[in-house]
């Protein structure tokens, strides 16, 4: 039985054609795979569904029946829910309100606050999550990663028999990641269909059945996961070979003079006396679970934190506190985990951020040069192929991975002499994956000081001359270059 149709699906934007004459099915209690680069439209194909968005070309149909959804509510009314790459709430409300608005348990003329939270811890236990998250926290105080286990207990909360997971494990530990996948697992035994978009290759064949590929917005395969591997999905993706998108690490280079400097630095509860340094051609892979301090620790040496103590220095020099500004002019440029809530802004043309962080460079007397911009916006933009239709393309028209381009672009711009890097090839496809590899690599050997931040494990053991790890808010130790995924694992979770 086929629990969705696409017939020549089309979608349009502005000087963006994002889905072409796209037709294919999917089988009802099947996980269905949809693959392909940064802009190839399988965010927008998810939205079409969701009801986020329609086509302006084509039909769906949903259990047979030609759908026009004009609203995410429709979608839901007729069984769609969607878990999104980029997190949306009401980030003034609790978890409890989050899950329950639309449908507000009252009683009488009044918010049942009691009944609310008895439904948001059905909803979380549903995904084996009540444990973890309690009903009454401001979701803007949550980490990424938890707001993601949130979206997945309000998809399946609502009771959706077709679910889209859009990079549903982005932000996720592996642990949190193979819960997913359990879940995944009994959603499919229960007769769920779960349409799943990942750039990862092995949770997608682990995972799925089925793998359609999208290319510059037009279909290109659909086929049984068994019949493809790796290489042959990669190629499908991409139109070319790419025999390597996690290279093995090059040889060792000869660090520099020590150009970050960090001591005692603390910011309690979220970590407490952290040292380390970090020298000019060194990558060095901050490790830990979520929840470890990784990210805020990032955020304080940026200065991104006004209740941080301690020292931060960059090239001896010390920068005071609180001070993103001093920071900036040190040199120091941060890639930030969020790149919507802290890394853009989306109103602003691709251009217009790029140049933010070097407006003084590209000016005179208070007046921006526009050729003098231009030039170094479009220096960046080759450099990491950015795909965008006019440098002035707003930044919340751009796929995911093509936003993650521009945060990149906008330090190279800015030719920073310390770079730290949070989760820099989240979202982005296998190819551009490689870019960001081969980039984060020649900015190293350029002399460039790296502080390296990623959840994937292959990828910080595959770029990182050496390792701190984080746990519980403090470094529990450090590893040298060449490390292995046990030793690592070992230190994060608490062993020797």
């Amino acid at each position: 039985m086929t629990a969705v149709e696409l017939r020549g699906v089309g979608k349009r934007f502005p000087g963006v054609r994002a889905l072409e004459d796209v037709s294919f099915s999917i089988a009802s209690g099947s996980c269905h795979a949809l693959c392909g680069e940064n802009g190839a439209g399988k965010s927008t194909l998810g939205k079409l569904l969701a009801g986020i968005q329609r086509p302006d070309a084509g039909q769906i149909h949903v259990h047979g029946a030609a759908v026009r959804f004009e609203s995410p509510r429709d979608a839901l009314r007729a069984g769609i829910g969607m878990v999104h790459q980029e997190l949306a709430f009401c980030e003034n409300l609790s978890v409890a309100e989050n899950l329950c608005l639309g449908a507000l348990p009252r009683r009488g003329p009044f918010v049942s606050h009691a009944e609310m939270a008895r439904q948001a811890r059905a909803q979380l236990a549903a995904i084996q999550a009540d444990g973890e998250l309690e009903v009454d926290r401001v979701v803007g105080d949550l980490t990424v990663a938890e707001q993601q286990v949130l979206q997945i207990a309000a998809a399946v909360g609502s009771g959706a028999r077709i679910i889209i997971f859009d990079e549903p494990t982005s932000s996720l530990s592996q642990h949190e990641a193979d819960r997913l996948y359990a879940l995944i697992d009994r959603l499919r035994a229960r007769g769920t269909t779960c349409i799943y978009v990942s750039h990862r290759m092995p949770e997608i064949f682990r995972l799925c059945d089925t793998i359609t590929v999208l290319r510059d917005g037009r279909h290109v395969l659909t086929a049984p996961a068994r019949e493809l591997d790796e290489g042959a999905l990669v190629e499908a993706m991409i139109g070319r070979r790419l025999d390597q998108f996690l290279p093995p690490p090059g040889p060792a280079r000869a660090a520099g003079d020590v150009l970050l400097r960090v001591e005692g630095l603390s910011s309690p509860p979220r970590f407490r006396d952290v040292s380390f340094q970090v020298a000019a051609g060194e990558v060095v892979g901050l490790a830990g679970l979520v929840g470890a301090g990784r990210s805020e620790v990032a955020r304080a040496i940026f200065g991104l934190d006004p209740d941080a103590r301690g020292q931060v220095e960059v090239g001896g020099v010390p920068l005071p506190p609180g001070s993103p500004v001093a920071a900036l002019r040190a040199g120091v440029g941060l890639v930030p985990e969020d790149r919507k809530r802290q890394g853009l802004v989306l109103d602003l043309s691709g251009q217009e951020n790029v140049v933010l962080p070097i407006l003084p460079e590209v000016a005179r007397w208070g007046w921006l040069r526009p050729a003098a911009a231009r030039a170094r916006v479009e220096a960046a933009f080759a450099r990491l192929k950015v795909k965008i239709p006019d440098l002035t393309t707003p930044a919340i028209g751009l796929s995911g991975g093509n936003q993650q381009k521009l945060v990149l672009a906008k330090w190279l711009a800015a030719r920073c002499r310390m770079l730290i890097l949070d989760e820099p090839t989240r979202g982005v496809d296998v190819g551009a994956k490689a870019e960001i590899h081969a980039l984060i690599r020649e900015l190293a050997d350029a002399g460039t000081a790296i502080l390296l931040i990623t959840s994937e494990l292959p990828e910080l053991l595959a770029l990182s001359t050496r390792f701190l790890v984080m746990r519980d808010g403090h470094l529990a130790g450090e590893l040298p270059g060449g490390a292995d995924q046990a030793a690592l694992m070992r230190l994060m979770a608490g062993g020797a």
